[in-house]
């Protein structure tokens, strides 16, 4: 089997029924509203921006046969299209050519009576909407724009201005035109730190009559101020992307990457109110984490969402699995299968 770099994959599992029937691209099956309930086995292929041309989409289509794979998230747009998407400023993957990935994966997918959600990511943003709408980019606390931290030639998004608000709401819009996928899942979606933006002074002025805060300090009032406008902000974008995708296609969602549980910034009773299916993002990119953290995540997720389906979005390398393994990079996913099933956990 060839080896699979975590670069290349990550797989989530969910919790709920049976595999899905959905023929094509443009005949989705209208009655099936709740189709939420049907995967059982989720499958996320996450694209970088040069994977287009020099990977293998039939490798993966297979894949997901060989694992039973009911559903799959696939990369889509955002930070980088995917597809020949028509929104200007929306940076095309510069190795796609003229070619449709999403669409391609998409189809494959459907021909396989999977069910398939399009992953957004709108955390960042290339040279060209900088230039263009400057204000739309997060600002710290000193006034300066913010590069991202790991790929300095992007830029950090606001995400609670114009480029989530009215940017981010096309896009949305354009996916599940062109491909009536079942769901959107935003990652990254809710932010990456405090901006100090004007859009963010100004909307929060007209809010509390404050000035930003320039503390963490829960006791501040204009620190607790941010903290409920900010989830309000967050919960008003929630349900425009929801609406915006539900306007053109009933039975689809937006899906929010909201896996923080317990710790959330938002509130989760509101999370468990609004959302039809959830999934928790662990995904152990930084130390070990704990092999039982997705459990837990389901605990808390399970105590206000109820029956509905929730998931756990992971991947193997960080895994703390035992004190046996703790020290084992997991680099690939064939190293994962064997510490699982020595470990009698499959």
């Amino acid at each position: 089997m060839t080896s699979i770099s975590r670069r290349d994959f990550v797989v989530a599992s969910a919790v709920a029924g049976l595999g899905m029937t959905l023929p094509t691209r443009a005949a989705a099956a209208d009655s099936d509203a709740d189709w939420f309930d049907r995967p059982m086995r989720w499958a996320q292929l996450t694209l970088v921006e040069n994977d287009p041309g020099r990977y293998d989409p039939q490798f993966w289509l297979d894949y997901f046969a060989r694992i039973h794979a009911d559903a799959a998230c696939l990369s889509a747009g955002g930070v980088v299209a995917y597809y020949p998407t028509k929104i200007p400023l929306h940076h095309r993957s510069d190795w796609m050519r003229d070619t449709d990935p999403f669409g391609a994966l998409f189809d494959g997918c459907r021909r396989r009576n999977m069910a398939v959600i399009a992953r957004t990511d709108p955390h960042a943003t290339h040279q060209d909407v900088y230039d263009a709408h400057p204000d739309w980019i997060a600002v710290d606390g000193e006034g300066r724009k913010r590069r991202h931290w790991a790929s300095p030639e992007l830029w950090v998004t606001c995400a609670l201005g114009p480029y989530n608000f009215e940017f981010m709401t096309e896009v949305h819009k354009e996916i599940a035109s062109l491909y009536r996928v079942d769901g959107i899942f935003g990652n990254r979606w809710s932010g990456s730190g405090m901006c100090y933006c004007e859009h963010c002074q100004r909307n929060f002025r007209a809010a509390s009559g404050l000035d930003l805060p320039r503390t963490t300090d829960p006791r501040d009032p204009a620190r607790r101020a941010h903290l409920a406008w900010q989830e309000q902000r967050l919960f008003d974008l929630w349900r425009l992307w929801d609406r915006g995708i539900r306007a053109i296609n009933p039975r689809a969602r937006f899906i929010a990457n909201a896996g923080g549980g317990a710790l959330s910034p938002l509130d989760m009773k509101t999370v468990g109110q609004i959302a039809d299916i959830l999934f928790a993002d662990r995904q152990a990119r930084r130390g070990l984490m704990p092999i039982w953290s997705n459990g837990k995540n389901a605990k808390e997720y399970r105590a206000v969402l109820g029956s509905k389906p929730i998931g756990g979005i992971f991947s193997a390398p960080g895994v703390l699995l035992s004190r046996k393994y703790s020290e084992m990079p997991l680099v690939n996913l064939r190293a994962a299968g064997r510490a699982v099933r020595d470990l009698k956990l499959a």
